[in-house]
């Protein structure tokens, strides 16, 4: 899956919070592997433990140079950003740096902070993109005004709907289990990432292709997180979904309800294509991603813009390809005792994925499998730039609380 800018936050808890040294190496290699890919994080830093020592792992410096040892009691940071080396100790045209970067519970602490906030302010964009792919028939329907269901056409249009209404909260429904699925998503798919690579560079006698090995973690990783999480994937749908006429009171009534009437098979319904678009979406990415790099090369882009360029088409290129199965997933989650409940009433019954994908192309047409794809793909700026924002800000504000408490003492 194409790193989200909890994934950036994530390698950088993980380098802070490890004490050895090899693991560490590690995660920086993963860090070199997925910055470029997100143009927001161009000049991010890693922080470093206290009296670790680091050697970069880029091919592009000679040999493996030392970059650097954290002061007592702080975090250093290797910033990610171009200067000029002083004359001693220059060790290579990308020199690295030192800043501080707190302590380990405030780089931690930091990055919860500005996952939450990020997932909070970009919710209202995942319910439009909900609404827009429930809706069941074509805006080219001539007899879509005529429904007792709302006919969205577009996302502002969408918006100012809910709006009017719905009220301003309905923008945040479904969005406690979506935090906490944004949340327990990251933790498990960077462990199993990090595993996964781990017993591949081990077991095997000889080391992956750089591409194959982050194919095969991201998939392994992507497809056990997605298998555990799904649950709250499913709850944050139905609760978005949700129309003036409530459904569900409650997470925890949603909950008892879903268990009583559907069993637990019901928390899971449309995860086949959930795991189906997960392989598709690395090939392609990495095909794309890896053929594009090769391609801009040559145009020495500043901040290494060729990477983050072929990172950001690989994406668009790989979500619109398998976005087909993302929108009957949604539909598939909606099944169902309360399928004619929902905001729209409706919503047809598809007994299978495939099924589901030919019965919205033959009743919708091809643009019906693409519907809230432009809001899908727009939403990851947003979410980076708050992301950003909110961690450094977040970090600031907590190392200046700690500093006058200890002045204080």
């Amino acid at each position: 899956m194409l790193p989200s800018p909890i994934d950036i936050i994530s390698l950088r808890q993980n380098i802070c919070t490890q004490t050895s040294d090899n693991v560490r190496r590690q995660y920086l290699d993963d860090f070199y592997a997925l910055r470029p890919r997100i143009p927001a994080f161009q000049n991010c830093s890693i922080p470093v433990p206290q009296s670790a020592t680091l050697f970069d792992p880029r091919p592009s410096l000679s040999g493996r140079e030392l970059v650097g040892a954290a002061p007592t009691g702080k975090l250093a940071t290797l910033s990610c950003e171009s200067e000029a080396a002083p004359p001693e100790g220059r060790m290579s045209a990308r020199s690295t740096r030192l800043k501080d970067e707190g302590t380990k519970l405030q780089v931690v602490s930091a990055g919860a902070i500005a996952g939450l906030v990020s997932r909070f302010i970009v919710a209202p964009l995942d319910v439009v993109k909900i609404r827009l792919q429930l809706q069941p028939y074509s805006l080219s329907d001539p007899l879509a005004p005529l429904r007792a269901a709302p006919a969205y056409h577009g996302a502002v249009a969408t918006l100012r709907h809910i709006l009017r209404h719905e009220g301003l909260t309905a923008l945040w429904k479904g969005n406690v289990p979506a935090e906490l699925l944004y949340v327990f998503y990251a933790a498990i798919q960077f462990t199993t990432y990090r595993t996964t690579t781990l017993f591949l560079q081990t077991a095997l006698p000889t080391r992956l292709p750089d591409p194959a090995e982050s194919f095969i973690a991201g998939a392994s990783s992507g497809a056990l997180a997605t298998s555990i999480t799904y649950p709250l994937d499913l709850l944050r749908t139905r609760f978005a979904a949700q129309g003036r006429r409530r459904i569900y009171g409650s997470l925890r009534s949603a909950v008892w309800d879903i268990k009583r009437d559907e069993g637990y098979r019901g928390f899971f319904r449309g995860i086949c294509p959930a795991l189906g678009q997960i392989v598709p979406f690395m090939g392609i990415f990495f095909v794309t991603y890896e053929g594009l790099r090769i391609q801009l090369s040559g145009f020495n882009m500043p901040w290494g813009g060729e990477d983050a360029t072929a990172g950001v088409v690989g994406s668009i290129v790989a979500k619109t390809a398998v976005f087909p199965l993302d929108l009957v997933r949604k539909r598939i989650q909606v099944q169902g005792p309360t399928r004619a409940r929902y905001v729209y009433s409706d919503i047809p019954e598809y007994t299978s994925a495939l099924r589901g994908i030919a019965a919205i192309a033959r009743t919708e047409g091809l643009r019906g499998l693409y519907k809230g794809l432009p809001i899908s793909l727009i939403k990851s700026a947003p979410a980076s730039a708050v992301t950003v924002w909110t961690y450094e800000r977040s970090l600031k504000l907590l190392m200046n609380l700690d500093a006058n408490r200890e002045a204080q003492l």
